[in-house]
C-alpha cells in the first residue's frame, strides 16, 4: 500500500524579524495561530499526520502552544533542526549562529519521512486550494524515472509587505507548467503594483513584474527528494565554509533548480487562486488579523475552529 503524504511544518526559525517567536501570536477570533489555519487546510485536503521541525530552544514552549493542542486533531511529530547535524567530517565554525536553511530543515525530517510529503512555513497562511492541489498531485504522480514533484504557485505581488523585504523564490515557468528554474531572492520590496530586488545592500534595485510566479515554500516531493538533497548537502558545505560560513544557507529552491537542470526532475506548478497571508514583521499582524476575520464571515472557517477541541 502506497504511503499517505505527510506534511512538514518548518517552524525552527525564532522570527528575528518579527521580534519574537511569531509562531505563537494569535491572528483569529478565538485565539488561533496562522499554523491552526494551515493544519486546519491540510488536514480537509487529506493530510492526516504533521511533522513539526523544530529547535531544541523552543521545544517546551512550541509544544504547550501548539503541538499538544493540535495533536488532539491531526498525528504529530517532531523533528529537530540541529547545528551540528552534519555529514561526517564537518563541523560547525565558531561564527556560525544561523540555522542551515530550508533544504536542511527539510532534512531534518529524514528519518521520519518514507514517502511523500508536502512542506510549508509555519509563519504563512497559504489557503485551501493549495493544500488540496498538492495532495492531489502527491498522490496520483509517484516517482518514475524522472521524480515527480509540485510547487505551489502564487503571484509576486500578492506576497510582499508593506512594511520591509521579503526573501522568494522567483519562477520559471515553461508552457506545460512545469517550473524551469527557481532562483533564491532574499530582499525583495514591493514597489507599487510590482516589486523589485537587491543584491548589493541596496546599492542597486532590479525591477520585478507584480505577475511574476514566486514559490512561498509549499512543496510536494517524494522521499527521492531527501535522498538527492542529502547527497548534495557536502558540496553546498564546501562552498559555504569558504565564502561565507557565518550566513549560507542551503535553500530548497537550490536543490530543486539542480535536479531540474540535470533533467532528474520534473517540478509541476500548481496555480493556485488563494491568497497568500504571512507575518514577517510586527506590522503585518493587523492586515493578516483582518484578511483572517473575512475569511471566517465569508464562511470558508468556523469562528471557532477546532470546536470543542
Amino acid at each position: 500500500m502506497a504511503e499517505k503524504p505527510v506534511l512538514v511544518v518548518m517552524a525552527a526559525g525564532m522570527g528575528s524579524r518579527y521580534g519574537g517567536l511569531k509562531q505563537i501570536d494569535p491572528v483569529g477570533p478565538n485565539g488561533e495561530l496562522i499554523i491552526d489555519y494551515s493544519i486546519f487546510d491540510a488536514r480537509r485536503a487529506g493530510f492526516e499526520t504533521v511533522i513539526f521541525v523544530i529547535n531544541w530552544k523552543i521545544d517546551a514552549l512550541f509544544r504547550s502552544a501548539i503541538g499538544n493542542r493540535l495533536s488532539r486533531v491531526i498525528h504529530v511529530e517532531y523533528a529537530y533542526q540541529d547545528l551540528d547535524d552534519l555529514p561526517e567530517g564537518y563541523s560547525v565554525p565558531g561564527c556560525r549562529v544561523k540555522p542551515w536553511g530550508t533544504a536542511h530543515a527539510a532534512l531534518a525530517a529524514r528519518r521520519l519521512i518514507r514517502g511523500p510529503f508536502a512542506v510549508i512555513n509555519s509563519d504563512d497562511y497559504y489557503g485551501p486550494e493549495s493544500y488540496r492541489l498538492i495532495y492531489d498531485y502527491l498522490t496520483a504522480h509517484p516517482d518514475g524515472d524522472v521524480y515527480e514533484y509540485a510547487m505551489a504557485g502564487y503571484l509576486l505581488k500578492n506576497t510582499v509587505t508593506e512594511h520591509g523585504t521579503v526573501a522568494r523564490g522567483v519562477c520559471q515557468v515553461d508552457g506545460e507548467g512545469c517550473l524551469t528554474a527557481v532562483t533564491e531572492r532574499t530582499r525583495i520590496a514591493k514597489d507599487g503594483d510590482n516589486a523589485r530586488y537587491t543584491e548589493d545592500g541596496g546599492a542597486t534595485w532590479v525591477p520585478l513584474p507584480g505577475g511574476t510566479v514566486v514559490s512561498m515554500n509549499l512543496w510536494g516531493f517524494h522521499r527521492s527528494f531527501l535522498d538527492e538533497a542529502a547527497a548534495r548537502f557536502p558540496a553546498f558545505l564546501d562552498r559555504a565554509l569558504a565564502n561565507d560560513p557565518e550566513k549560507a544557507e542551503y535553500y530548497l529552491p537550490s536543490v530543486v533548480s539542480q535536479l531540474i537542470a540535470e533533467r532528474k526532475a520534473r517540478v509541476k506548478v500548481l496555480t493556485s487562486g488563494d491568497k497568500w497571508y504571512g507575518v514577517t514583521y510586527k506590522e503585518d499582524k493587523e492586515s493578516v488579523k483582518n484578511a483572517i476575520r473575512s475569511l471566517v464571515k465569508s464562511g470558508l472557517y468556523p469562528v471557532s475552529l477546532w470546536g470543542d477541541n
